[in-house]
């Protein structure tokens, strides 16, 4: 526990549609009675779905659980593109899907899968010189953001329905962290000749964080501890009463580790992660003095 009385740890919440990343947090700042509350990963006002939130020592943790691997589904309108590449924009063209089949849409998403470059929605949480791009987008000026490297691992459709001239479909993503689906919809709207934007967003996982257990109900709100988050996330070494001294000392330590691992004292209590570096290993971030 922490003076403020709040328990370090992370807090999964299914986040609710029409409402920010940001006033979630302020929701579980107020229930758990700290200002010490960060979230990993924005979901946009309209998106549902998986949102981390680190509570006191735990939102340091935050930052290494950004680079994990997440998964969606989300609904495509083909036939309409739009100025934020999602339903809340205005639209910009409007063409008849008649022609376009299941086959030539899933023909079009396989080229998705991958290590690709993506142009982000200009809408998107991304700074531009210090502003959010979505913040210069909507007072009206011109944004042109760099394309980046993402990797979609999977993707699939299914569940097309004719609307008119439009052509909506389900899709499910598994991608890296920096992945924007928004853009996945208008891509392959222009790849078919027909534009196109996201209708709806769920986000089904963060990692190893799903949507099994989360939190809905954010004035009553559970803290999974923060050692038990870290097992749950990262490989797992349990030390000797030496080395764990070393760790509190912020000492590299004579262990053979590939990758970023949390390490833990003889009582089970998290102490560090640490990262490889030769043939040791030293700490990336410290969590106990």
């Amino acid at each position: 526990m922490t003076s403020s009385g709040a328990p370090s740890g992370l807090v999964v919440v299914d986040k609710p549609g029409g409402m920010t990343s940001h006033a979630v947090v302020s929701r579980v700042r107020r229930a758990l009675g700290t200002r010490k509350v960060g979230h990993a990963g924005t979901l946009d006002p309209m998106a549902t779905g998986v949102l981390v939130l680190g509570v006191e020592r735990a939102t340091r943790l935050l930052g290494h659980l950004m680079l994990t691997e997440k998964t969606y589904s989300a609904t495509v309108r083909l036939g309409q593109a739009t100025t934020t590449d999602d339903a809340e924009g205005e639209p910009t063209a409007t063409t008849s899907t008649a022609h376009v089949t299941e086959d030539a849409v899933r023909t079009a998403l396989a080229a998705f899968e991958g290590e690709i470059s993506q142009v982000p929605s200009t809408v998107s949480a991304i700074k531009v010189d210090g502003k959010r791009a979505y913040a210069r987008a909507r007072a009206g000026e011109e944004v042109e953001l760099q394309a980046r490297p993402v990797t979609i691992h999977e993707i699939t459709a299914g569940g097309f329905r004719r609307e008119g001239d439009f052509l909506d479909l389900e899709i499910r993503v598994r991608c890296s962290s920096g992945t924007y689906i928004r853009a996945i919809a208008r891509d392959l709207g222009t790849a078919l000749g027909v534009g196109g934007h996201l209708t709806a967003l769920r986000r089904h996982a963060v990692g190893e964080f799903t949507l099994d257990g989360a939190v809905t109900d954010l004035d009553d709100v559970a803290v999974l501890p923060l050692a038990e988050a870290a097992r749950r996330s990262f490989p797992a070494i349990d030390l000797d009463a030496e080395q764990a001294q070393a760790v509190r000392y912020g000492r590299p330590l004579a262990l053979a580790i590939d990758e970023l691992t949390g390490v833990f004292d003889p009582a089970g209590e998290f102490l560090a992660l640490y990262k490889p570096e030769g043939a040791a290993a030293r700490p990336a971030a410290v969590f106990v003095g």
